[in-house]
């Protein structure tokens, strides 16, 4: 058996009980249940671009899945399947290990099958493809903000952003806010239960990878709106929010990538029930701005307007 075999057996075959068919063919087979659509998402990481190549394996791992499953989730659908493509420079199985048991692991929390995929020698880089299931019709869209919506952010924005600083020595945190930073960088958590809550409830929805303004400017643009934002209102660690006058804090929240949490709209009249899908999901969801006619985007800080000098990640900038 040639070593590329041997790699894909030892590491990478897992049962499959959402497939008919996983790893081990010429192709998967898997089946749709009947009333819904098949989401599809896909996503590359590449080392020197998306990570560092003395970034732990294992965090490398959980990542290149997460941010796929996140991708599921800003549309409220329920990841089933995914492919794994990856290019290595060599075979280590000590990374290869590590690497496995933090991809299974993010495999086995969010339900989703192993059936497929690649491997190569390489430039280290990793492409996963992802799967999934939404009822047909309801999948939640970025063109669907309407005038006069509440804009809405789970969690907290920025930590990760800042993790990546202080890597860079851009900055230096305080030791407990760095290990904060650093694991919201390295352990993204796709916020899955809250997209899949979301259907009905609201009429817009983004996950936040490449910074909030970045990303809100796709919705705003696919739905033909402007925003109004607040600085001050968007959820942050407490230790950001003391310092929000330093521009390194709100190129964080505002333009800094790697968040994974979502940005979603939806009418005001839904207020009361997203405070509850806040309260049983144990999450923090803030109210941080309003859709507005137009196709501006304004943020304001201290009752003043920001110059916005930028929106977000560019992976050509």
């Amino acid at each position: 058996m040639r070593a590329e075999f041997d790699l894909i057996a030892k590491y990478f075959t897992k049962p499959t009980p959402n497939a008919d068919l996983g790893v081990g063919d010429d192709a998967a087979l898997i089946r749709v249940s009947p009333g819904y659509q098949l989401a599809i998402s896909t996503d590359m990481s590449v080392v020197g671009t998306h990570f560092y190549a003395d970034c732990p394996p294992e965090d490398i791992g959980w990542k290149s899945l997460a941010v796929n499953v996140s991708d599921l989730a800003a549309m409220g659908a329920q990841p089933k399947w995914m492919t794994l493509a990856i290019a290595l420079p060599e075979q280590n199985h000590q990374w290869l290990s590590a690497f496995a048991d933090g991809f299974f692991a993010c495999a086995e929390k969010f339900g989703i099958d192993l059936i497929g995929g690649d491997t190569t020698r390489g430039p280290l880089n990793i492409a996963v493809q992802i799967m999934g299931e939404v009822p047909v019709g309801k999948s939640l869209l970025r063109s669907g903000a309407q005038v006069g919506d509440d804009i809405w952010v789970s969690g907290f924005i920025g930590s990760a952003a800042l993790g990546l600083a202080h890597l860079q020595e851009k900055t230096m945190l305080p030791k407990d806010v760095a290990s904060v930073c650093m694991w919201a960088l390295h352990h993204p958590q796709p916020r899955l239960a809250l997209g899949l809550a979301l259907l009905g409830v609201a009429n817009s929805c983004i996950d936040i990878s490449d910074g909030l303004l970045g990303d809100l400017g796709h919705m705003l643009r696919a739905s033909g709106v402007g925003a109004a934002l607040d600085l001050e209102a968007i959820p942050c660690l407490p230790f950001v929010s003391a310092a929000l006058d330093l521009p390194i804090m709100q190129q964080a929240v505002l333009a800094g990538g790697d968040d994974y949490e979502l940005c979603f709209t939806a009418p005001s009249s839904q207020y009361m029930q997203i405070q509850g899908i806040s309260k049983s999901l144990g999450l923090p969801l803030t109210r941080i701005g309003h859709i507005t006619d137009g196709a501006d985007l304004h943020v304001h800080y201290q009752n003043n307007l920001l110059s916005l000098a930028a929106e977000g990640y560019d992976h050509f900038g």
